[in-house]
């Protein structure tokens, strides 16, 4: 996910190693390799309909809905694919992985200026276009993930097309959860935003229930009786230049405003929110913001960079986070995530920097945030290839136009991460003995 300065975060987020330990449970120490099946039967139990009245024992993925392509009619070029919005080639490529396009119509399906290794043209796809929005979900159910939080950037809002977009998008999500019986919620990214312009999320927010009536949207996710409204880039000490002052009334406005109504508010926070350390704001009025919150998840995508670190990071921080939001009537809602690498989005950054071990270090996240006790976890992201942390259909398959580096799923089926999505989500809901896990992979 493109997270404002993710760089000076990972500058300070105090990443260490430790020495390997053994895992809890299902998690002990040889146990977390996973065995491939290329043809294995998705036969884990899965939610025909997944109820939207609670967050409890849901897997939800950030769904970033933001790539264009030059035709695709919202005028924003190849956005997301390349820089500048320009023709995706070796000069101009910002992405880490390449999606798998064999499912997709020829509609749907955009040229490039990259070649595949027999001399087609390698092709990319358009989140404005409805249908692809639409597979996307029917992925979500065939794998047995729960739904999304659709990433609505604020700063995107402020012009004609950019607003367009994400209104597209929206309306498509809208329509293909319906579709398929998935859930899915909004989350406004405040990663951009001046001093003095978050209250424009309000007026955003306002419009879009006026126009799309959210609230009453049959699978929008609901928590604790109220629709659920998520806030990223709250505390954060990474240089934003709102302020807490802004973000305080922010929250209190969408948990009560005679316009709204009350949503239950979701606060995507920094991992050291509890200690007010590593990436948070030392300042102790922002333990007021967190107060507020009905759900607290902190972003850990570069706050650990092995399955040792990530274990270790389960015990340090999501056990004893998931206890104090207990004691206070909170949800907590930890982040987990496949692997990171930017080398295309910012050159001269080192190429897969987190590697996903063929799937280990992610699924040693699933399970040592299960094992720590969450009732729902946050997956980033779906179908973030900009920088490497997607889990939809991603190929082997790569253009082989120089200099450029992508990243492949080292060899495994392009659904691999959807089926580890799928399966983590059946065993939160406990329907997977901890023991049986390794017969559906």
């Amino acid at each position: 996910m493109n997270r404002r300065d993710i760089l000076k975060v990972l500058a300070f987020t105090g990443l260490f190693t430790v020495e390997y330990t053994k895992r809890a449970n299902h998690c002990r120490a040889g146990e977390t390799k996973l065995p491939h099946k290329e043809n294995a039967r998705l036969l884990y139990p899965k939610k025909e309909i997944v109820d939207p009245s609670t967050m409890t024992h849901k897997i939800l993925c950030g769904y970033q809905g933001w790539f264009n392509a030059q035709e695709d009619g919202a005028g924003r070029g190849y956005a997301h694919w390349a820089r500048g919005g320009r023709r995706p080639e070796s000069e101009t490529i910002s992405v880490e992985l390449w999606p798998d396009l064999s499912e997709f119509a020829p509609e749907e399906r955009y040229q490039t200026g990259f070649h595949l290794g027999d001399g087609r043209t390698a092709e990319v796809f358009s989140s404005f276009i409805a249908s692809t929005v639409h597979r996307h979900f029917e992925w979500m159910k065939e794998y047995g993930i729960d739904g999304v939080f659709l990433q609505r950037f604020l700063v995107q809002t402020y012009g004609d097309r950019g607003r367009a977009h994400c209104d597209k998008v929206l309306e498509s999500v809208m329509n293909a959860s319906e579709k398929t019986g998935r859930v899915w919620g909004l989350m406004y990214d405040l990663s951009g935003t001046r001093e003095g312009d978050v209250s424009k999320l309000v007026n955003d927010l306002n419009d879009l229930c006026a126009r799309y009536r959210l609230k009453d949207h049959p699978r929008y996710l609901h928590h604790d009786g109220k629709p659920v409204i998520s806030v990223w880039g709250i505390g954060f000490n990474d240089g934003r230049r709102y302020t807490p002052q802004e973000c305080g009334d922010l929250i209190d406005c969408l948990k009560s405003n005679p316009e709204l109504g009350e949503f239950s508010v979701m606060l995507g926070t920094p991992t050291g929110w509890q200690k007010l350390n590593r990436d948070c704001i030392p300042d102790e009025s922002v333990r007021d913001l967190f107060a507020k919150g009905d759900i607290i998840s902190p972003w850990t995508v570069g706050r650990y960079r092995s399955i040792p670190e990530a274990e270790h990071h389960a015990n340090r921080d999501w056990k004893p986070d998931i206890e104090h939001c207990r004691a206070n009537s909170q949800v907590y809602m930890p982040v987990v995530f496949p692997g990171f690498s930017w080398s295309n989005l910012r050159p001269g950054s080192r190429f897969n920097d987190i590697p996903r071990l063929n799937g280990d270090f992610y699924w040693a996240q699933l399970m040592a945030a299960i094992n720590a006790g969450a009732d729902t976890i946050y997956v980033a992201m779906f179908d973030e290839v900009d920088e490497g942390t997607a889990i939809f259909k991603c190929t082997n398959e790569l253009p082989v136009d120089v200099p450029n580096q992508f990243l492949t799923y080292e060899g495994l089926p392009s659904d691999h991460y959807l089926k580890l999505t799928g399966l983590a989500s059946a065993m939160l809901r406990n329907e997977i003995e901890k023991d049986d896990w390794r017969k559906f992979i």
